[in-house]
C-alpha cells in the first residue's frame, strides 16, 4: 500500500487528499491496496479518499454480520465528523455500503457499487473443503478475475492464509450466511440515493444479471459495464473504472 495506515481510537484507516469524502469499503478478502489506483486518482481530483479497515475478522463471532459492519461504518463516519459522504464498495464492501445507506440515508450523498453482494450470493463462503490445497485456492483466487494473471502470488498467499486460519474461516462462513440473511431486494426500491453501478461483464462471482437487478431495483441508478473484466473492476481495469466513475460524479455534480 502506498499510503500510511492511521490508527486512532478503535479505528485503522488510510486517508489521502482533501475535499468531498469518498469512503472506500473493501471486500471479504480484499486488501486496502486493491484501491491504490482509485485513491491516487481521486485524491488528485479534489476528493478526500478514506479507506477504513473493516473489522471483518476482529469482531466477536456473534457480531460478525453485515448489519454490525454497517453500524461500525456509521461510528467511523461520526468519529471523523463527516456529513454527506460518498460510499464506494466492492463485493461485501458494496453490501455494507448499501446496508449503511438503508440505516442512515441522510448521511450518504451517493453510492458506488462494483461486484456487490446483497442480492445474490454464490462463492463467498463455499468451496473451501480443500482449503489446504494451494493449487485449489490459487484457482479460486484466479476465478475472481477475467485475466488470471491479476491474481498475483501475494493475493493467492493472502487468500490461502485466510482460509487456513480456523478463526478467519469460521467468520468467513458466518459472513456468507449473514449476506444471505441481509438480502436487500425489498429495501432497494425505497433507497433514493444516486447510485453508480460499475460491473465486470465477465464476473462469475456476482454475474452480470445481478448488476441488472440492482439497476432495476434502485430508483436512481446508472449502470456501466467493463468488458473482459471479472469481480474486481477497480483492480483489473483501474483506468477505465476511474474514468467511468469520474464522468459519473461530474455529470451528477458530486
Amino acid at each position: 500500500m502506498t499510503h500510511r495506515l492511521k490508527k486512532e481510537k478503535n479505528f485503522s484507516y488510510m486517508e489521502v487528499g482533501e475535499g468531498q469524502p469518498i469512503i472506500v469499503l473493501h471486500g471479504l478478502m480484499g486488501g486496502l491496496s486493491n484501491f491504490d489506483a482509485v485513491s491516487n486518482y481521486f485524491s488528485a481530483k479534489g476528493y478526500k479518499v478514506v479507506i477504513p479497515v473493516l473489522p471483518i475478522y476482529s469482531m466477536s463471532l456473534l457480531k460478525t454480520n453485515v448489519k454490525n459492519f454497517a453500524n461500525y461504518l456509521h461510528d467511523f463516519i461520526e468519529y471523523k465528523g463527516f456529513d454527506n459522504v460518498i460510499l464506494l464498495g466492492n463485493s461485501l464492501g458494496g453490501h455494507i455500503g448499501l446496508y449503511h445507506t438503508k440505516l442512515f440515508p441522510k448521511k450518504v450523498k451517493a453510492l458506488i457499487i462494483t461486484g456487490s453482494s446483497g442480492l445474490y450470493e454464490s462463492a463467498m463462503g463455499s468451496g473451501y473443503t480443500k482449503r489446504s490445497d494451494y493449487e485449489v485456492i490459487k484457482k479460486k483466487a484466479q476465478d475472481v478475475f477475467y485475466d488470471p494473471a491479476v491474481a498475483t502470488k501475494e493475493i493467492v498467499d493472502e487468500v490461502y492464509e485466510t482460509v487456513n486460519d480456523r478463526n478467519k474461516l469460521i467468520k468467513t462462513l458466518a459472513i456468507a450466511k449473514s449476506a444471505i440473511r441481509h438480502n436487500m431486494a425489498k429495501d432497494l426500491p425505497v433507497m433514493q440515493v444516486p447510485t453508480c453501478i460499475i460491473w465486470g461483464k465477465n464476473d462469475i462471482v456476482t454475474p452480470p444479471e445481478v448488476a441488472v437487478e440492482f439497476h432495476n431495483l434502485l430508483p436512481d441508478s446508472d449502470l456501466f459495464w467493463i468488458d473482459k473484466c471479472g469481480h474486481a473492476a477497480m483492480m483489473e481495469h483501474p483506468d477505465e473504472f476511474n474514468n467511468i466513475l469520474n464522468s459519473w460524479l461530474t455529470a451528477r455534480g458530486l
